[in-house]
């Protein structure tokens, strides 16, 4: 068997691993990446990057649609017609694209790719299945990502699928169901709703998107009410039956309800993929179902690394970016601990929403005393010109000195704001800091200093 050695050796091509894997090859550190599937991972070829171009053509279709039968700002059109196919082939484009430049970067940073599925022998060694090859390494990174749910009464098949299967249709259904109101069943809920398809979304708990509080979560509660989504909150489900296409479920007082669906997309969360590598040789220390890390992303291990999703959450591609980053500049002996202020959490629902920080109610479980303003974008001109009045930013600042721990917002277009939200609380800034920054006019972001002018008891426009 041939023996490859390496000094760094990367499990998983997602965003974790090709950022450490670029990075060091950056600091000049001999570095290998081995990836079962295509580069990118789940974020680039089945998540976040395909999912966004969904959306992008799912709002261009229902725009078109609503000026066909009404216009407000003097549009008309002749009602349009989807060819879901070369929406899909487009969709792909844009991954092609993107996962090429993956690799094209990796080359140019001299880091050696291997395709093929990783199996650990030891925090040393490595053996790619089907394949004539271990490689030796002395610094081992897990970024082997995460996984989806998957439910025990609904296996996944035929008419029940997965994000999966529903980013890259063949054919849209007449109806669709969608089990988990979190941001994933319902991005693309929304994304089927608008491109014609009947949407109902049964979710067990008592609202939609249940890691979000309420207030930012309203104006998304009666964006779906608008598009004619049906919400089941409090249900549960019991199982499919494939023949005569019903969804069985159970009622919030224990009855039970048969929807009638041609298609169960299965969307309740995801969990640290760490099954299939044999990562039971390492005998690390668990967090749950995850891999436990430090502030350095070292494992119970020395000089076995984990980033991003296999280490639990925040299940976010940017996180995995930065641990990345991180890790590839600890082996090449710099200092860094990955303590980051806040990781901004972003939701392309219709309208978005974005957390950065603490909430109202999480500063108040932690004893802050913290003052707390909200600016409504039906007050900001340029929501108006963009037909989009609902929602509003939030901010959160210590009452004792100003400064800011927290933002939040919802409205259309906010996934934008969330720099600005990340970028304030990493740089300590305090309600003065925001309201004295001139911020361009007509501009979404206008609602930023506008929240920070409110906290401070000056608001200009409200």
């Amino acid at each position: 068997m041939q023996t490859l050695d390496t000094t760094l050796l990367i499990i998983g091509g997602g965003p974790g691993g090709y950022v450490a894997a670029i990075r060091a090859g950056q600091l000049g550190i001999p570095t290998v990446l081995v990836e079962g599937q295509a580069l990118g991972g789940t974020c680039l070829n089945i998540g976040c990057i395909p999912s966004k171009a969904l959306i992008h053509v799912a709002e261009q279709f229902h725009q078109t649609e609503a000026h066909a039968h009404k216009s407000n700002i003097g549009i008309k059109v002749a009602a349009p017609s989807l060819d879901i196919t070369q929406s899909v082939a487009w969709k792909d484009g844009i991954v092609d694209r993107l996962t090429t430049g993956v690799a094209a970067l990796l080359k140019k940073n001299d880091v050696k790719v291997i395709h093929g599925w990783a199996k650990v022998i030891d925090g040393k060694l490595v053996e790619i299945d089907g394949q004539d090859l271990r490689i030796r390494c002395e610094h081992l990174l897990l970024a082997t990502g995460s996984s989806s749910v998957e439910l025990p009464m609904l296996p996944l098949g035929g008419a029940v699928i997965s994000s999966t299967e529903a980013l890259s249709p063949s054919t849209l259904p007449k109806r669709l169901t969608v089990v988990g109101g979190g941001y994933i069943g319902l991005e693309l809920g929304i994304v089927y709703r608008k491109l014609g398809v009947e949407v109902s979304v049964v979710e067990a708990r008592e609202r939609i998107l249940p890691t979000y509080d309420s207030e930012l979560t309203q104006p998304v509660a009666e964006s779906l009410k608008k598009l004619g989504v049906k919400l089941y909150l409090g249900h549960s489900v019991e199982g499919f039956d494939a023949a005569d296409k019903r969804l069985r479920v159970r009622t919030p007082d224990g009855g039970e309800l048969a929807l009638d669906t041609d298609q169960v997309l299965v969307a309740v969360g995801r969990r640290p993929r760490t099954k299939g590598f044999n990562l039971e040789a390492l005998a690390l220390k668990m967090n749950g179902a995850a891999v436990a890390i430090d502030e350095r992303c070292q494992t119970s291990m020395r000089n076995v690394w984990a980033i991003g999703d296999v280490a639990g959450e925040p299940m976010l591609a940017h996180r995995a970016m930065a641990q990345g980053e991180m890790v590839a500049e600890l082996i090449a002996g710099k200092q860094r601990v990955f303590e980051p202020t806040a990781i901004a959490a972003v939701c392309f629902t219709d309208p978005e929403i974005v957390v950065a920080g603490k909430t109202p109610e999480t500063a108040k479980e932690e004893g802050l005393d913290c003052l707390v303003a909200q600016f409504p974008f039906a007050a900001n001109g340029r929501a108006m010109t963009l037909e989009s009045k609902s929602g509003f930013v939030r901010v959160v600042a210590r009452r004792d000195n100003h400064l800011i721990v927290g933002w939040q917002a919802v409205g259309v277009g906010v996934s934008e704001l969330s720099t600005a939200f990340a970028q304030s609380l990493e740089m300590g800034a305090r309600l003065e800091d925001v309201a004295g920054t001139i911020h361009a006019h007509p501009t979404l972001g206008e609602a930023v200093q506008e929240a920070a002018l409110r906290a401070l008891g000056h608001a200009l426009h409200i």
